[in-house]
């Protein structure tokens, strides 16, 4: 193995200076849209039939000759669906009494039919569709 040539003993070997370079990463950030979305609503029509059921009231009057004689006024009455009413005169006798000379009988009688009509319903529905992002290479494809 050659050896190693030496200057002079005392001398001090000679410095070099290298120099030390220091990367630094930076980060950053921006908004790339890669794709997007649309909901818009469609609204459908139906035509559908209901039955509501409609009460119909009548009224009946009917006249009923009484003649008989009471101690005093009557008081309205129910029987039913039929409301009494009892109608009284004063009648000149050596004394005052009441004589019921007829009743009023008022009957009430309910229909029930079923009407049936034509109504719209609407039901909304959400379509989305996906959209590419402008410049996405799969969306330049198509």
């Amino acid at each position: 193995m050659p050896k190693p040539s030496r200057s002079a003993p005392d001398a001090v070997p000679s410095r070099r200076m290298i120099p030390i370079v220091e990367e630094q990463a930076v980060i950053l950030k921006r908004t790339t849209p890669t794709e997007g979305v649309r909901v818009r609503t469609v609204v459908h029509e139906q035509e559908a039939m209901i039955d509501t059921p409609v009460t119909r009231e009548t009224i009946e009057v009917e006249r009923v000759p009484l003649g008989q004689w009471v101690d005093g006024p009557v008081p309205v009455r129910q029987e039913g669906d039929t409301t009494i009413i009892t109608l009284v005169e004063e009648v000149a006798v050596v004394e005052t009494r009441l004589r019921a000379t007829a009743e009023v009988r008022i009957t009430r009688h309910r229909d029930i039919e079923t009407s049936s009509h034509a109504v719209t319903l609407r039901r909304e529905e959400a379509v989305i569709e996906r959209l590419a992002a402008l410049g996405d290479p799969e969306s330049d494809a198509g």
